[in-house]
């Protein structure tokens, strides 16, 4: 087995006994990964690369958005950051726009580090509760 077959076989791994919280924390840090690599290859020219990068990380956004549960306000305000960050991601592709592509960024950035503080918190609710 080869190195990539390795890594492949251990990603898998990862995803498949990672709680939905985990899972989730997974797929900002994708998004995100997915817009620097569509800024990386703005920069270097490589229209097609920004473009298939760009499309994953509008595909993990309108995943959020898909699985908010609208009972409850709170999801319609997320619903709304989302759909804000899907039109700049789009926005982005067509105009070849790095500006909009790093405000997407930054503001996913900012989603995954208050779910990671939220983890965090739980986890030592939970461990208090022992």
């Amino acid at each position: 087995m080869n190195a990539a077959n390795t890594a492949n076989v251990y990603k898998n791994q990862q995803i498949m006994t990672a709680s939905p919280e985990e899972l989730t924390l997974m797929l900002y840090n994708g998004a995100i990964r997915f817009i620097a690599e569509s800024m990386q290859a703005l920069e270097q020219g490589n229209l097609e690369k920004a473009n298939t990068s760009n499309l994953r990380a509008q595909d993990i956004v309108r995943e959020f958005m898909c699985t908010l549960d609208m009972q409850y306000e709170i999801a319609q305000g997320y619903y709304k950051l989302y759909d804000y960050i899907e039109y700049r991601l789009i926005q982005a592709n067509i105009k070849k726009d790095k500006s909009q592509l790093a405000e997407a960024k930054t503001m996913l950035t900012e989603l995954r580090d208050t779910w990671s503080q939220a983890m965090k918190a739980a986890r030592g609710q939970q461990a208090a509760a022992r």
